[in-house]
This record gives C-alpha cells, sequence and structure tokens, in this order.
C-alpha cells in the first residue's frame, strides 16, 4: 500500500527547470564557454559534487563550477524577482487530493533549504507538505539514493511504501535507487530509452497522480 507521494521541486511542483537550464547556460557563456541547452538539461537534479566533475570534463579543467553557478543563481534570481514563482499545473488539487485520501506528502529537492522554502512559501504550498528535505541536508545529492531515504525516514515510511514523482534522469535514479516506485511527469524532456525502463509509470500532468496512486492501492489491497 502506498502511504506517501515524495515530489521533487524543480520542473515538478514550480515551472523554475526552464530558467535553471537557461541561466546555466548564459552564465556558462558569460565565462567563456560553449555551454548549451543538451548540458544545462544533463545537469538537471545533479548535485554539486558529480556536476562539478562532469562540466569540467565537457569544458575542461579551467571550468570554474562555483563562479558558473553563482551567476546562473543571480540571473535566476533576477528572473523570479521580475516574474515571481509559477506552479505547475494541479498542483493545489494534487496536493489537496492526496491528503484527503490519508496520503503523506514531503519535498525531495536538489535546491537548498533557503530558496526551497521561500519557493514553496510565495505560492503558498509549504506548510502543505508533512516534510521538506533539501540537498543541504544529506551528504549525497541527486542521483544517489539519500535525500530520498532520509526523506522517506522523516515521514515515518518505508521506501516500499512510498511513491516519488519526478522531471529529470538524475531525479528519477536517485528514487529508484532508493527503492521507491518512481512516475516521472516530464518537463524539458521525455523519458528516455533508459528512464522508461526503470519508471514505474509516466503521467502526463500531476493531476494523474491521486487517480494512479488510489489504483495501486485498490490493487494491493
Amino acid at each position: 500500500m502506498i502511504k506517501a507521494v515524495i515530489f521533487d521541486m524543480d520542473g515538478v511542483l514550480i515551472d523554475t527547470e526552464k530558467y535553471l537550464v537557461k541561466y546555466w547556460v548564459q552564465a556558462g557563456q558569460e565565462f567563456g564557454f560553449d555551454m548549451q541547452r543538451e548540458h544545462g538539461l544533463l545537469i538537471r537534479s545533479l548535485a554539486g559534487k558529480y556536476a562539478e566533475p562532469l562540466l569540467k570534463e565537457l569544458f575542461g579543467p579551467e571550468f570554474d563550477y562555483y563562479k558558473v553557478r553563482q551567476r546562473r543563481k543571480a540571473l535566476m534570481e533576477a528572473q523570479i524577482n521580475k516574474t515571481g514563482i509559477e506552479k505547475k499545473p494541479f498542483v493545489d488539487k494534487t496536493l489537496t487530493a492526496l491528503r484527503d485520501m490519508g496520503i503523506k506528502v514531503a519535498v525531495a529537492t536538489a535546491t537548498d533549504e533557503e530558496r526551497a522554502g521561500r519557493y514553496l512559501r510565495q505560492i503558498g504550498i509549504y506548510d502543505m507538505f508533512d516534510k521538506v528535505i533539501c540537498v543541504n541536508m544529506v551528504e549525497n545529492g541527486k542521483p544517489q539514493p539519500d535525500i530520498y531515504l532520509y526523506a522517506c525516514e522523516q515521514i515515518g515510511e518505508t521506501p516500499e511504501t512510498c511513491v516519488a514523482v519526478e522531471d529529470s534522469p538524475n531525479g528519477v535514479l536517485s528514487a529508484v535507487r532508493a527503492g521507491l516506485r518512481t512516475i516521472m511527469v516530464p518537463d524539458l524532456t521525455q523519458p528516455d530509452s533508459d528512464t522508461k525502463k526503470i519508471i514505474y509509470a509516466s503521467a502526463d500532468h500531476l493531476g494523474q497522480i491521486p487517480d494512479m496512486i488510489a489504483e495501486i492501492n485498490a490493487a494491493e489491497n
């Protein structure tokens, strides 16, 4: 039986993944690196300790990951200050439906605690979650399983009784490695062949999640 649903944040609950990719590319190019959209897509939800060596491999040892990331953060903050945080479709409806079903809900995000809390409060959904788990709370970020294992522990459930909702391959890997059934709600890209092999299911939008959980529980009851 599924007792909890754990959501990624960027690209799943809030429509910020497009800005993360856009401004990684812009920041990289400002520092003289031929960074393209494909590179920004590669590092979605990827923890810094893994993104840094990957980008150095792609662009050379002179790639200053932390300087480029700092510039990306500044560009993205300027964007968000101008446009605000946009919710993904069906967020409130989905969270309300799950809570009405008696399902716990949590967040497991590659974003740090300060920004995650600020973003979720800005759109009025922070208090809907049982727990908000952020990358700085665990030793190893996505695609390692730490964040999902810690989220399960914090809400008092086992991975077998939890479903993860993710939008990117790195996030999917993290959840699957932790032992959660993982539903992908694609944002910027559709699941590739490797991702299709490991996800439990794919959904067109968040609004389908409550019915999917109900179907799992009906089948296993």
